[in-house]
């Protein structure tokens, strides 16, 4: 073997020397590493020192169902929201939105659906007078005018013809002319002669027909008032009736008590569904949707169900790189709402009730979602879902939002909320 072969005593001193180097940038390395885990552990130390003193598993309380409206969302910890809509008929008066605060206590003021009063716009033409009802209003009308918002002139109901027939002058004998019953729709008029004039009347919902004016014919008043100024005789489908007619709605609806409009059946809350236990009941308009939550399931990460719809990812293993970049909880929302709603419109909102990084980022995940929705932000820790055009149902709408939680550029924390809305088939 050669001398040159062996490494001199300096080269292994040198070798030796950047070794301790490279050891000493490696222990810099992990202790920085070290400081700025301490750092997040104090921040969340200090944060969770400051929020008030309460029961583990403590919750807000219940918030009551509007009357006349629906409430969405029935989980109650901090951070929650639960959302508020009105009835067809009724107008939203106080939060659209509550969350629960740390405090335990709801944000903004208890909704309430009034009843929007129609008359305000005076349906009732040519002096008509508008009486104010439960999602509707009704029209007396003046004398000469008819119809649901007295647009139409009264029909003829009698006439009067002179006699051919000779009548002693100055007799005051009367006689009536009956006709054969032909149909529903078609009956004889009633006819008198009194002193050489024959008088001749319908029964209301009839108008007087026939060369003979000895008929009365129906009146078809789905189609006579079809679309009147003060909108359809019928919110879904009029019926025309023997002398007058009746609304009808699709199935899922019941008709209300002013007999014009539908009013949607919650078949979740009066067990007229066929969900299982494992499922939700999801009301929607015009019927109902058994939902089955279930979580996840991404490599190297599992999650548990800590309520009826939300996942929290149970901790990672040190090195598990995967599992640390997979989402820390995963939520499930479902909204039902009419066809054609109008847009835009804000549909959903997430926020963070408390941050520990610097900086939070919201996000559409997917493209199902895109053709209709947007997010946008619209404070520093609330992000918006955006419906971006009206729909037409019936359908069914995905979105996801995901909020990610940064400190200088690093990940801490991703957040999903999976959104699904019901479209009705119908604008009511």
């Amino acid at each position: 073997m050669l001398a040159q072969d062996c490494p001199s005593k300096q080269d292994l001193q040198n070798s030796i020397q950047q070794a301790h180097k490279l050891l000493s940038a490696q222990e810099a390395s992990y202790l920085q590493s070290l400081r700025t885990l301490r750092k997040k552990l104090n921040l969340l130390h200090n944060s969770v020192a400051r929020l008030p003193a309460k029961a583990k598993n403590s919750t807000c309380p219940n918030l009551d169902t509007p009357v006349n409206g629906k409430k969405l969302g029935k989980i109650l910890f901090p951070g929650h929201e639960v959302h508020f809509l009105c009835d067809v008929g009724f107008e939203l008066e106080g939060s659209e939105t509550r969350q629960c605060k740390d405090s335990l206590s709801w944000s903004g003021q208890q909704p309430v659906c009034k009843d929007i009063d129609e008359c305000l716009s005076s349906p009732c033409a040519n002096g008509g007078t508008c009486t104010d009802e439960v999602n509707g209003f009704s029209c007396v009308c003046a004398k000469g005018w008819a119809g649901p918002d007295c647009q139409a002139p009264t029909p003829t109901f009698f006439v009067t013809t002179a006699n051919t027939s000779p009548v002693s002058a100055g007799a005051a004998a009367a006689s009536s002319f009956p006709l054969t019953h032909t149909s529903a729709f078609t009956r004889p008029s009633r006819c008198s002669q009194v002193q050489g004039t024959t008088h001749c009347t319908c029964e209301p919902g009839f108008t007087i027909s026939g060369r003979d004016n000895s008929v009365c014919t129906d009146i078809d008043e789905c189609k006579l008032f079809h679309n009147g100024q003060a909108g359809r005789l019928c919110l879904h489908t009029c019926v025309n009736t023997a002398g007058g007619y009746r609304c009808t709605c699709p199935a899922g609806y019941n008709v209300t008590r002013d007999g014009r409009n539908c009013k949607d059946i919650d078949e979740c809350s009066t067990r007229q569904n066929n969900c299982t236990h494992e499922q939700l009941c999801i009301n929607t308009y015009g019927g109902f949707q058994c939902v089955k939550v279930e979580c996840p399931q991404i490599r190297n990460a599992t999650y548990v169900k800590t309520s009826s719809l939300r996942c929290e990812r149970n901790p990672c293993l040190v090195d598990s790189r995967t599992c640390s970049q997979a989402p820390n909880s995963v939520s499930f929302h479902y909204m039902s709402v009419v066809s054609n709603l109008s847009a835009p419109r804000v549909m959903f909102r997430v926020s963070a009730v408390r941050m520990i990084g610097d900086t939070l980022r919201f996000a559409l995940l997917g493209s199902r979602g895109r053709r209709h929705f947007t997010v946008q932000r619209s404070d520093r820790q609330t992000g918006e879902l955006l419906l971006t055009s009206p729909v037409q149902g019936p359908a069914t709408l995905d979105a996801e939002v995901e909020m990610s939680e940064l400190e200088r550029r690093e990940l801490l924390g991703r957040y999903i909320t999976k959104i699904t809305i019901f479209v009705s088939p119908y604008e009511f």
